[in-house]
């Protein structure tokens, strides 16, 4: 056994003395190299693909970062009086690291009573291909849902959206949509019972709702009725859709002493 391993190691160091070494390897492509890029042809090709490499390392470095842009549908407020919606997503994105015009870009646009434009200035925000949409009243959010599939929503809900056809449903909304929901449903019957507890005589109560914004007026009208019938309570209601000069009349009729 001893002389087959002693064999085997003899027959190693002729193999190892036969072979050249890693150095003389190394060595032998080094000149080989050297001797191309002597070579007038050689070295061009060696100096336009260092260029070619240089200059899109540079060109990557210097393209700036992209900046995400928002865009943002107002239902208050103008330009120079935002209003606190607009003022607290100001304050919350400064709360989360984001600066408007260093490294984050807000498009807004505001309806200034205009709820016909709503759909016109939805369409605008998406052909300037902004990232994000974010609508906070009904009309703003259906408009958006129905002019893109691709980019992505953030509602601020005042009406259940589930009861309106926006999403499928709050666990599961579906789509491109998320967002904040105020599911104030049940304040409409305790709403009813303070005004009950606070004027005892009460017998007639009066709700002016914005037939422009249906259907949520719409759904917290039915609320506030069965919490009205609850209390026995008789309940009216005036739809208006923008100046309505009825609703001067209704609130004199209340301030004489109407209901």
């Amino acid at each position: 056994m001893n002389e087959r391993i002693k064999i085997r190691s003899l027959n190693s160091e002729s193999d190892n003395r036969k072979s050249k070494t890693c150095t003389e390897l190394f060595d032998s492509a080094q000149d080989k190299l050297r001797r191309r890029i002597e070579n007038p042809k050689w070295a061009a090709l060696f100096a336009i693909v260092v260029a070619l490499t240089v200059c899109g390392a540079r060109a990557e470095a210097q393209q700036p970062a992209k900046i995400p842009r928002i865009g943002y549908v107002s239902g208050t407020g103008d330009p120079k009086t935002p209003g606190p919606l607009v003022e607290g997503f100001r304050r919350g994105l400064r709360d989360l690291g984001y600066i408007e015009g260093k490294n984050i870009l807000v498009e807004y646009r505001y309806i200034e009573g205009g709820l016909d434009r709503v759909p016109a200035l939805v369409a605008e925000l998406v052909q300037l291909k902004v990232d994000m949409l974010v609508a906070t009243f009904t009309i703003a959010i259906r408009a958006a849902k129905q002019a893109t599939k691709t980019i992505p929503i953030v509602m601020v809900s005042p009406t259940d959206p589930v009861a309106t056809g926006i999403v499928d449903s709050l666990a599961h909304p579906g789509g491109n949509i998320t967002g904040v929901v105020r599911l104030t449903r049940e304040l409409s019957g305790k709403r009813l019972e303070l005004l009950k507890e606070a004027v005892p005589r009460i017998s007639r109560v009066g709700v002016i709702w914005d037939g422009n914004a249906v259907p949520g007026p719409a759904i917290a009208f039915k609320e506030y009725e069965a919490a009205a019938r609850s209390l026995k309570l008789e309940f009216q209601s005036l739809e208006v859709r923008g100046p309505d000069p009825r609703c001067g009349r209704c609130i004199s009729g209340c301030g004489q002493g109407a209901g």
